[in-house]
C-alpha cells in the first residue's frame, strides 16, 4: 500500500486516501486468491471500518463482478479469508523482539528483505553495502529465521568455525590437482566468505545495539507487561526504569503505553500512568512523544478493540492465563503471545464468535471448520505475528490441521507503529480545523 498509515484513520480524516488504500488492499488480496485458486468464505473484524469496507469489496468482487473469474473448482475442506485490523492489538508491534528476523527489522531495520549495512559504520567490509536477507536466497537465514538471540549466537559461531574449516583446507596446495580443484572452488568460497561477514556483521551490529539500549532490562519489564497484571508493582518497577539514565527514551515511552493500555479501565490506573508521563516529561521527553500514548490509547483502547487482548474478558481466559504463568516459560524475553495466535485457534476450533467477526454470504458454511485460511491485517503486520503463523503451519504439517497463510498492509517495528500513531493524531487534528 502506498500510504499505508490511511488505514489508521477515520473514514471522515481523508475519505479519497482511505479509499486509495483499502482499493490496493483489495487488489492485493484478489491476485493472491487467484494465485491460490481459491473463492474463500469471507469473515471480518466487527468493530473495524476498514475490516468492514475490505471484506465487503472482496465479497462483490468475487461473488459479483467478477464471479466467474472466481469460479474454482472446490478444494478439500473449506478456506476461510479473515480480515483483522491492527489496532485490535497494539501491544505485539510494541515489544522488544528477540528471534533474528525480527530483531534485525527492529534494531536496524529490513525493508522488502534487504538491509544496508553501510549504515554500520566502522563494521562492514568495503564490499558490502546493502545485503539480502531472505529465506529464498541465504540457506542459513531460512533456517535460523527464527531463533532467538541465544541460539543464534551459537548458530553464527558454527557457521564461522565452518568457513574456518574449510579456510585451512585451501591453504595447503601442493600438486596441480589441487589448485584446479580450488580455482573451481573459488566462487564458492568467495559467496560462503561474504556470506559468513554478512551474518557476523549484523549479529556484532545487534549484540552492540542491545547493549547500549539495555534493551534485556526493558523487554523483561515489557513482557511482566504484556503477560501479567500487578498494576502497583509495575508502576514501581517503571519509575526505577524510567529514572535509569543509561536505557533509552524510546523504550522508556514504549514502557509507559504499555502500562497504560494494561491498567486503562483499572481504577486508579489513569493517575498512575499521568504520574508516569510527568516524569518522563521531567526528563526531557517532548510533548510530542508524550502524546503519542494518548494517542494509542484513543486508537487502540479498550473501547475499540473486539479481541480479549489481555486475557481477563471471559473466566476461560482469566484460568488459561493463571495456569501458564503456575507452570512457568521456556523464555521470559519471549512468553508474549500475539492476539492473533488466539484468535485462529478460535477459528481453527469453530469458536471465533459470529457476534464479533460476522460471515459475509451464507452463514451456514460456518459450522464447517477450515482447512486454510488467509488472513489479513489491516494496517500491517509484524514479525513476530509471521513466526506465529510459520510455528501453526509447521503443526499443522506434523498432524494435520489448519494451514496460514499472513499478510497485511506493511511489517511493522516499534518505530512504524508509533509513526503511524503520530500520523494518525495530526490527520485527525488537521480535519478538526
Amino acid at each position: 500500500v502506498e500510504s499505508p498509515h490511511m488505514c489508521f484513520l477515520p473514514a471522515n480524516t481523508n475519505p479519497q486516501g482511505i479509499r486509495r488504500a483499502r482499493d490496493r488492499c483489495v487488489e492485493g488480496l484478489a491476485a493472491v486468491l487467484l494465485s491460490m485458486k481459491r473463492r474463500p468464505l469471507i469473515r471480518y473484524q466487527r468493530s473495524s471500518d476498514n475490516s468492514r469496507s475490505i471484506a465487503l469489496d472482496m465479497w462483490r468482487l468475487m461473488y459479483e463482478q467478477e464471479s466467474s473469474l472466481f469460479d474454482f473448482r472446490r478444494s478439500n475442506g473449506m478456506t476461510v479469508l479473515l480480515v483483522l485490523d491492527r489496532l485490535d492489538d497494539p501491544v505485539t508491534p510494541l515489544l522488544t523482539q528477540w528471534t533474528y528476523q525480527a530483531m534485525v527489522h527492529e534494531l536496524i531495520g529490513l525493508h522488502h528483505h534487504r538491509l544496508d549495512l553501510r549504515s554500520l559504520t566502522g563494521r562492514a567490509s568495503k564490499d558490502q553495502g546493502e545485503v539480502v536477507l531472505s529465506p529464498l536466497q541465504d540457506p542459513f537465514y531460512s533456517q535460523h529465521m527464527y531463533d532467538n538471540y541465544g541460539d543464534l549466537g551459537l548458530a553464527v559461531k558454527g557457521l564461522v568455525d565452518d568457513f574456518q574449516v574449510a579456510s585451512k583446507s585451501n591453504t595447503n596446495i601442493s600438486s596441480i590437482e589441487e589448485m584446479q580443484r580450488f580455482v573451481e572452488n573459488y566462487p564458492e568460497f568467495r559467496s560462503k566468505s561474504g556470506h559468513v561477514s554478512k551474518h557476523v556483521t549484523v549479529l556484532s551490529e545487534l549484540n552492540k545495539t542491545i547493549t547500549q539500549r539495555c534493551l534485556m532490562a526493558a523487554s523483561a519489564q515489557e513482557q511482566e507487561l504484556a503477560c501479567s497484571s500487578n498494576m502497583t508493582a509495575h508502576h514501581m518497577e517503571l519509575t526505577a526504569l524510567l529514572n535509569d539514565p543509561k536505557m533509552h527514551e524510546d523504550e522508556k515511552l514504549r514502557l509507559v503505553i504499555l502500562f497504560a493500555l494494561r491498567y486503562e479501565q483499572e481504577v486508579g490506573g489513569a493517575r498512575l500512568r499521568d504520574q508516569l508521563l510527568n516524569l518522563l516529561g521531567g526528563l526531557g521527553c517532548s510533548k510530542s512523544k508524550l502524546a503519542t500514548v494518548v494517542g494509542v490509547l484513543q486508537a487502540a483502547g479498550a473501547e475499540t478493540r473486539t479481541g480479549d487482548l489481555f486475557g481477563t474478558k471471559t473466566f476461560s481466559a482469566r484460568a488459561s492465563k493463571m495456569v501458564s504463568s503456575l507452570k512457568g516459560v521456556d523464555n521470559v524475553y519471549t512468553q508474549h503471545q500475539p492476539l492473533l495466535s488466539q484468535t485462529l485457534e478460535n477459528l481453527a476450533k469453530g469458536k471465533l464468535k459470529e457476534a464479533d467477526y460476522p460471515t459475509l454470504g451464507t452463514a451456514m458454511q460456518t459450522r464447517e471448520r477450515p482447512l486454510e485460511v488467509v488472513v489479513f491485517l489491516v494496517g500491517g503486520t509484524t514479525y513476530e505475528e509471521a513466526r506465529a503463523v510459520a510455528q501453526l503451519n509447521l503443526q499443522a504439517a506434523r498432524e494435520g490441521g489448519m494451514r496460514v497463510t499472513l499478510g497485511g498492509t506493511m511489517v511493522h517495528n516499534s518505530k512504524s507503529f508509533l509513526d503511524h500513531i503520530s500520523e494518525r493524531m495530526k490527520a485527525m487534528e488537521d480535519h478538526r480545523y
